[in-house]
Protein backbone atom coordinates (compact mmCIF):
# COMPACT_ATOMS: atom_id res chain seq x y z
CA UNK A 1 0.00 0.00 0.00
CA UNK A 2 1.38 3.38 -1.04
CA UNK A 3 0.80 5.51 2.07
CA UNK A 4 1.92 8.73 0.40
CA UNK A 5 -0.52 8.40 -2.53
CA UNK A 6 -3.43 7.92 -0.15
CA UNK A 7 -2.35 10.84 2.03
CA UNK A 8 -1.91 13.17 -0.94
CA UNK A 9 -5.39 12.33 -2.23
CA UNK A 10 -6.98 12.92 1.19
CA UNK A 11 -5.27 16.30 1.38
CA UNK A 12 -6.39 17.17 -2.16
CA UNK A 13 -10.01 16.19 -1.51
CA UNK A 14 -10.06 17.94 1.87
CA UNK A 15 -9.04 21.20 0.24
CA UNK A 16 -11.54 20.74 -2.59
CA UNK A 17 -14.45 20.54 -0.14
CA UNK A 18 -13.05 23.39 1.95
CA UNK A 19 -12.27 21.55 5.18
CA UNK A 20 -9.41 22.24 7.55
CA UNK A 21 -7.49 19.36 9.08
CA UNK A 22 -9.28 20.08 12.36
CA UNK A 23 -12.70 19.93 10.69
CA UNK A 24 -11.84 16.70 8.89
CA UNK A 25 -10.60 15.06 12.08
CA UNK A 26 -13.62 16.06 14.23
CA UNK A 27 -15.02 12.98 16.00
CA UNK A 28 -12.78 10.74 13.87
CA UNK A 29 -9.22 11.15 15.14
CA UNK A 30 -6.83 13.91 16.15
CA UNK A 31 -5.71 16.73 13.90
CA UNK A 32 -2.15 15.50 14.36
CA UNK A 33 -3.20 12.10 13.03
CA UNK A 34 -4.71 13.69 9.91
CA UNK A 35 -1.46 15.59 9.40
CA UNK A 36 0.56 12.37 9.58
CA UNK A 37 -1.84 10.61 7.21
CA UNK A 38 -1.61 13.41 4.64
CA UNK A 39 2.19 13.35 4.83
CA UNK A 40 2.20 9.62 4.18
CA UNK A 41 3.80 8.85 7.52
CA UNK A 42 1.03 6.46 8.61
CA UNK A 43 -1.91 4.63 7.05
CA UNK A 44 -5.12 4.95 9.09
CA UNK A 45 -7.10 2.00 10.35
CA UNK A 46 -9.75 0.86 7.86
CA UNK A 47 -12.49 2.16 10.19
CA UNK A 48 -10.83 5.58 10.33
CA UNK A 49 -10.34 5.64 6.56
CA UNK A 50 -14.03 4.81 6.11
CA UNK A 51 -15.10 7.75 8.30
CA UNK A 52 -12.74 10.06 6.45
CA UNK A 53 -14.17 8.90 3.11
CA UNK A 54 -17.72 9.55 4.34
CA UNK A 55 -16.84 13.08 5.40
CA UNK A 56 -15.20 13.71 2.04
CA UNK A 57 -18.19 12.20 0.19
CA UNK A 58 -16.45 9.37 -1.66
CA UNK A 59 -16.35 5.58 -1.65
CA UNK A 60 -13.68 4.23 0.75
CA UNK A 61 -12.58 1.74 -1.93
CA UNK A 62 -11.22 4.70 -3.87
CA UNK A 63 -8.45 5.12 -1.30
CA UNK A 64 -7.55 1.45 -1.39
CA UNK A 65 -7.39 1.60 -5.17
CA UNK A 66 -5.09 4.62 -5.08
CA UNK A 67 -2.75 2.85 -2.70
CA UNK A 68 -2.56 -0.38 -4.65
CA UNK A 69 -3.13 0.47 -8.33
CA UNK A 70 -0.60 2.27 -10.51
CA UNK A 71 -2.15 4.51 -13.17
CA UNK A 72 -5.49 4.61 -11.37
CA UNK A 73 -6.28 7.68 -13.47
CA UNK A 74 -6.29 5.44 -16.57
CA UNK A 75 -8.69 2.98 -14.95
CA UNK A 76 -11.01 5.81 -13.87
CA UNK A 77 -11.03 7.34 -17.35
CA UNK A 78 -11.74 3.98 -19.00
CA UNK A 79 -14.59 3.38 -16.53
CA UNK A 80 -15.96 6.85 -17.29
CA UNK A 81 -15.93 6.11 -21.03
CA UNK A 82 -17.75 2.82 -20.46
CA UNK A 83 -20.36 4.55 -18.31
CA UNK A 84 -20.93 7.24 -20.95
CA UNK A 85 -21.29 4.62 -23.68
CA UNK A 86 -23.69 2.62 -21.50
CA UNK A 87 -25.88 5.67 -20.81
CA UNK A 88 -25.91 6.48 -24.54
CA UNK A 89 -26.67 2.84 -25.47
CA UNK A 90 -23.51 2.88 -27.60
CA UNK A 91 -22.87 -0.84 -27.34
CA UNK A 92 -20.35 -1.02 -30.18
CA UNK A 93 -18.10 1.42 -28.30
CA UNK A 94 -18.48 -0.68 -25.15
CA UNK A 95 -17.35 -3.73 -27.12
CA UNK A 96 -14.33 -1.90 -28.53
CA UNK A 97 -13.22 -0.64 -25.11
CA UNK A 98 -13.63 -4.01 -23.38
CA UNK A 99 -11.79 -5.90 -26.11
CA UNK A 100 -8.96 -3.38 -25.97
CA UNK A 101 -8.58 -3.62 -22.17
CA UNK A 102 -9.47 -7.23 -21.34
CA UNK A 103 -5.80 -8.28 -21.05
CA UNK A 104 -4.59 -5.06 -19.42
CA UNK A 105 -2.96 -5.88 -16.03
CA UNK A 106 -4.46 -2.69 -14.59
CA UNK A 107 -7.79 -4.49 -14.83
CA UNK A 108 -6.94 -8.18 -14.64
CA UNK A 109 -4.94 -7.83 -11.40
CA UNK A 110 -7.69 -6.01 -9.49
CA UNK A 111 -11.06 -7.71 -8.87
CA UNK A 112 -13.09 -4.51 -8.75
CA UNK A 113 -11.56 -3.21 -11.95
CA UNK A 114 -11.92 -6.54 -13.76
CA UNK A 115 -15.53 -6.67 -12.59
CA UNK A 116 -16.23 -3.52 -14.60
CA UNK A 117 -14.91 -5.15 -17.76
CA UNK A 118 -16.90 -8.36 -17.20
CA UNK A 119 -20.07 -6.37 -16.58
CA UNK A 120 -19.71 -4.40 -19.80
CA UNK A 121 -18.71 -7.52 -21.71
CA UNK A 122 -22.04 -9.00 -20.59
CA UNK A 123 -23.82 -5.88 -21.89
CA UNK A 124 -22.30 -6.03 -25.36
CA UNK A 125 -22.64 -9.82 -25.43
CA UNK A 126 -26.39 -9.33 -25.06
CA UNK A 127 -26.94 -6.11 -27.00
CA UNK A 128 -24.49 -6.72 -29.87
CA UNK A 129 -24.01 -10.49 -30.05
CA UNK A 130 -27.60 -11.28 -28.91
CA UNK A 131 -26.26 -14.07 -26.69
CA UNK A 132 -28.58 -14.08 -23.66
CA UNK A 133 -27.12 -17.18 -21.91
CA UNK A 134 -23.53 -15.93 -22.23
CA UNK A 135 -24.52 -12.47 -20.99
CA UNK A 136 -26.09 -14.01 -17.87
CA UNK A 137 -23.02 -16.15 -17.30
CA UNK A 138 -20.78 -13.08 -17.42
CA UNK A 139 -23.09 -11.14 -15.09
CA UNK A 140 -22.93 -13.89 -12.48
CA UNK A 141 -19.16 -14.11 -12.85
CA UNK A 142 -18.82 -10.35 -12.38
CA UNK A 143 -20.94 -10.28 -9.22
CA UNK A 144 -19.17 -13.32 -7.76
CA UNK A 145 -15.82 -11.52 -7.97
CA UNK A 146 -16.63 -9.24 -5.03
CA UNK A 147 -19.96 -10.28 -3.50
CA UNK A 148 -19.99 -10.76 0.29
CA UNK A 149 -23.46 -11.04 1.92
CA UNK A 150 -24.65 -7.51 1.05
CA UNK A 151 -24.44 -6.03 -2.44
CA UNK A 152 -22.31 -2.97 -3.07
CA UNK A 153 -23.67 -0.19 -5.27
CA UNK A 154 -21.66 -1.55 -8.20
CA UNK A 155 -23.04 -5.06 -7.70
CA UNK A 156 -26.56 -3.64 -7.62
CA UNK A 157 -25.93 -1.83 -10.91
CA UNK A 158 -24.71 -5.08 -12.43
CA UNK A 159 -27.77 -6.84 -11.06
CA UNK A 160 -29.99 -4.21 -12.71
CA UNK A 161 -28.40 -5.10 -16.05
CA UNK A 162 -29.38 -8.71 -15.42
CA UNK A 163 -32.96 -7.55 -14.90
CA UNK A 164 -32.86 -5.51 -18.11
CA UNK A 165 -31.71 -8.55 -20.11
CA UNK A 166 -34.69 -10.53 -18.79
CA UNK A 167 -37.06 -7.62 -19.48
CA UNK A 168 -35.88 -7.29 -23.07
CA UNK A 169 -36.33 -11.05 -23.51
CA UNK A 170 -39.96 -10.62 -22.46
CA UNK A 171 -39.40 -12.42 -19.16
CA UNK A 172 -41.28 -9.79 -17.19
CA UNK A 173 -41.95 -11.71 -13.98
CA UNK A 174 -38.30 -12.77 -13.79
CA UNK A 175 -37.10 -9.22 -14.41
CA UNK A 176 -39.34 -7.90 -11.63
CA UNK A 177 -38.02 -10.51 -9.22
CA UNK A 178 -34.48 -9.35 -9.99
CA UNK A 179 -35.38 -5.66 -9.62
CA UNK A 180 -37.13 -6.27 -6.29
CA UNK A 181 -34.10 -8.15 -4.97
CA UNK A 182 -31.85 -5.29 -6.08
CA UNK A 183 -34.13 -2.76 -4.36
CA UNK A 184 -34.06 -4.77 -1.13
CA UNK A 185 -30.27 -4.78 -1.25
CA UNK A 186 -30.18 -1.07 -2.04
CA UNK A 187 -32.22 -0.28 1.05
CA UNK A 188 -29.52 -1.88 3.20
CA UNK A 189 -26.96 0.73 2.10
CA UNK A 190 -27.07 3.66 4.56
CA UNK A 191 -25.58 6.26 2.23
CA UNK A 192 -25.61 6.08 -1.57
CA UNK A 193 -22.66 7.47 -3.47
CA UNK A 194 -24.68 7.37 -6.71
CA UNK A 195 -28.26 8.39 -5.95
CA UNK A 196 -29.39 7.76 -9.53
CA UNK A 197 -29.27 3.99 -8.93
CA UNK A 198 -32.54 4.15 -7.00
CA UNK A 199 -34.12 6.26 -9.75
CA UNK A 200 -33.12 3.70 -12.37
CA UNK A 201 -34.49 0.86 -10.29
CA UNK A 202 -37.83 2.58 -9.75
CA UNK A 203 -38.11 3.31 -13.47
CA UNK A 204 -37.26 -0.23 -14.56
CA UNK A 205 -39.75 -1.66 -12.07
CA UNK A 206 -42.42 0.75 -13.32
CA UNK A 207 -41.86 -0.28 -16.95
CA UNK A 208 -42.13 -3.98 -16.16
CA UNK A 209 -45.31 -3.42 -14.13
CA UNK A 210 -46.87 -1.47 -17.00
CA UNK A 211 -46.16 -4.31 -19.42
CA UNK A 212 -47.87 -6.64 -16.95
CA UNK A 213 -50.92 -4.30 -16.99
CA UNK A 214 -50.35 -3.41 -13.33
CA UNK A 215 -50.87 0.28 -14.01
CA UNK A 216 -51.59 1.49 -10.48
CA UNK A 217 -48.47 -0.20 -9.12
CA UNK A 218 -46.42 1.26 -11.95
CA UNK A 219 -47.74 4.74 -11.20
CA UNK A 220 -46.90 4.24 -7.53
CA UNK A 221 -43.25 3.47 -8.33
CA UNK A 222 -43.06 6.45 -10.68
CA UNK A 223 -44.30 8.70 -7.88
CA UNK A 224 -41.70 7.17 -5.56
CA UNK A 225 -39.12 8.07 -8.19
CA UNK A 226 -40.41 11.64 -8.42
CA UNK A 227 -40.29 12.03 -4.63
CA UNK A 228 -36.74 10.65 -4.58
CA UNK A 229 -35.59 13.02 -7.33
CA UNK A 230 -37.10 16.02 -5.55
CA UNK A 231 -35.66 14.94 -2.20
CA UNK A 232 -32.18 14.70 -3.71
CA UNK A 233 -32.48 17.82 -5.91
CA UNK A 234 -31.69 15.61 -8.90
CA UNK A 235 -33.49 15.92 -12.23
CA UNK A 236 -32.29 12.52 -13.45
CA UNK A 237 -35.26 10.58 -14.93
CA UNK A 238 -37.70 13.13 -13.45
CA UNK A 239 -39.20 13.83 -16.87
CA UNK A 240 -39.33 10.11 -17.68
CA UNK A 241 -41.27 9.38 -14.49
CA UNK A 242 -43.87 12.02 -15.37
CA UNK A 243 -44.13 10.70 -18.92
CA UNK A 244 -44.50 7.11 -17.76
CA UNK A 245 -47.31 8.02 -15.38
CA UNK A 246 -49.00 9.70 -18.34
CA UNK A 247 -48.39 6.59 -20.44
CA UNK A 248 -50.07 4.41 -17.81
CA UNK A 249 -53.10 6.69 -17.89
CA UNK A 250 -53.04 6.67 -21.71
CA UNK A 251 -53.21 2.87 -21.71
CA UNK A 252 -56.26 3.15 -19.44
CA UNK A 253 -57.75 5.73 -21.84
CA UNK A 254 -57.74 8.43 -19.17
CA UNK A 255 -56.45 11.00 -21.62
CA UNK A 256 -56.95 14.12 -19.50
CA UNK A 257 -54.75 12.72 -16.72
CA UNK A 258 -52.30 11.42 -19.31
CA UNK A 259 -52.08 14.86 -20.91
CA UNK A 260 -51.46 16.58 -17.56
CA UNK A 261 -48.52 14.37 -16.68
CA UNK A 262 -47.04 14.49 -20.16
CA UNK A 263 -47.18 18.29 -20.10
CA UNK A 264 -45.17 18.19 -16.87
CA UNK A 265 -42.73 15.82 -18.56
CA UNK A 266 -42.31 18.32 -21.40
CA UNK A 267 -41.45 21.10 -18.96
CA UNK A 268 -38.66 19.04 -17.43
CA UNK A 269 -37.37 17.81 -20.80
CA UNK A 270 -37.13 21.42 -21.96
CA UNK A 271 -35.44 22.39 -18.69
CA UNK A 272 -32.68 19.81 -19.12
CA UNK A 273 -32.42 20.58 -22.85
CA UNK A 274 -33.35 17.05 -23.89
CA UNK A 275 -35.40 17.23 -27.08
CA UNK A 276 -35.31 13.56 -28.07
CA UNK A 277 -38.91 12.91 -27.04
CA UNK A 278 -40.54 16.33 -26.97
CA UNK A 279 -42.04 16.29 -30.49
CA UNK A 280 -43.47 12.81 -29.93
CA UNK A 281 -45.04 13.81 -26.62
CA UNK A 282 -46.41 17.09 -27.97
CA UNK A 283 -48.02 15.26 -30.90
CA UNK A 284 -49.82 12.98 -28.45
CA UNK A 285 -51.11 15.91 -26.41
CA UNK A 286 -52.24 17.79 -29.53
CA UNK A 287 -54.05 14.71 -30.87
CA UNK A 288 -55.94 14.21 -27.61
CA UNK A 289 -56.96 17.86 -27.56
CA UNK A 290 -58.21 17.63 -31.15
CA UNK A 291 -60.19 14.48 -30.34
CA UNK A 292 -61.68 16.24 -27.32
CA UNK A 293 -62.80 19.24 -29.37
CA UNK A 294 -64.19 16.97 -32.10
CA UNK A 295 -66.32 15.15 -29.53
CA UNK A 296 -67.64 18.46 -28.23
CA UNK A 297 -68.64 19.57 -31.72
CA UNK A 298 -70.46 16.32 -32.55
Amino acid sequence: MDFSAVGEKIKELRKQVGLSQKELSHNICTQAQISKIEKGEVLPLSSTLYLISQRLGIDVNYFFDIGTTPRLDYVIETSRQLKAARRNTDYETIKQIVEAEQNNPLFTRNKRHYQILLWHKAIYMYEVNKDFPKALELIEEAIALTFDKIFTEKEIEIFISKGIFHYEEGLLEESLEIYYKALAQLQKIPHLQDETIKSRLYFNIAKALTDLNEYDSSISYCKEGIDWAIQKDNLYLLAHFHYHIGYNYELQREFKLASNYMKEALVVFHLVKDSRYTDYIQEKIDRWQEDYHDRLSD
